[in-house]
């Protein structure tokens, strides 16, 4: 089927109901242009509005806006911000906003950082790479917010994972002070690299703590990209997620702009 065809086929099923249709697009202005469904593509075929969502990094995050902008022309209704450093959001939202308005970018929302909708389950870790789970393989849907490396000796080991919660541990099958030390923590799940088997008492304890130990044959660098990989992309399937989203939504943006902007006040 042509592009032409396609879009043309999606906004008669579109148009077919009641009420408006909320639908979302590729994650970039260029994803799917070689099938005619990009961003741009699809606004102005469906002669839909569009609300562009946008990780917020530093005051650079803005020309990609105006790309947007430029691309879009009347069809951008605004943005939301999302991935913002909770203590930025009360000084954007004084600064920014007016200068986003003034730029013709009406800002809807500032979506604060959030670890937990960017943690990874530990079953998802097991999947991504391959491990064994020499224990607790009922603990599969624990959520890991963080990451830690445990290579430097024990004592820096502690302080290091003092600051962090609900952490996966990365560290050689050799190194028993680092597992130890990381199964007294907050640790989710200690993660074993290169070859080895860990001690029975590594695994009885982990088994006392409820800690899943996952062994991998990857090295520790390797995994570790794996890992960090798998971060940062927002799975909504868990259902502390997708509570704790809707609140921070509903919470963050400003709907009452919004819809008036729409026509659905």
């Amino acid at each position: 089927m042509a592009p032409v065809q396609a879009r043309e086929q999606l906004r008669g099923g579109l148009g077919a109901g009641e009420g408006s249709t909320l639908l979302e697009a590729a994650g970039s202005l260029n994803e799917g242009l070689l099938f005619g469904l990009s961003l741009p593509q699809l606004a102005h075929g469906l002669q839909a509005p569009v609300l562009l969502a946008h990780a917020w990094e530093d005051a650079g995050s803005v020309e990609p806006l105006l790309q947007a902008k430029a691309l879009l022309g009347d069809q951008l209704l605004g943005v939301v911000l999302n991935n913002v450093e909770p203590d930025q959001i009360t000084a954007l939202r004084a600064e920014l906003s007016p200068a986003l308005q003034a730029l013709g970018l009406p800002l809807y929302g500032l979506l604060p950082r959030s670890p937990l909708l960017r943690s990874v389950t530990v079953g998802e870790l097991v999947q991504r790479l391959r491990a064994e789970m020499l224990c607790c393989r009922e603990r599969k849907d624990l959520l890991v917010e963080t990451l830690s490396i445990g290579a430097m000796n024990v004592n820096s080991a502690m302080e290091v994972f003092r600051q962090q919660r609900n952490m996966a541990v990365v560290t050689g099958a050799d190194r028993t002070d680092i597992q130890l030390a990381a199964l007294e923590a907050s640790t989710q799940c200690l993660i074993l690299t290169g070859a080895g088997d860990p001690l029975p008492q590594l695994v009885s304890r982990a088994q006392e703590l409820d800690v899943p130990l996952l062994k991998v044959e990857h090295d520790t660098l390797a995994t570790v990209a794996v890992i960090e990989k798998a971060f940062g992309h927002v799975r909504l399937h868990e259902a502390v997620k997708a509570t704790y989203a809707a609140r921070m939504v509903a919470e963050h943006c400003d709907f009452a702009a919004l819809f008036s902007r729409l026509g659905l006040a």
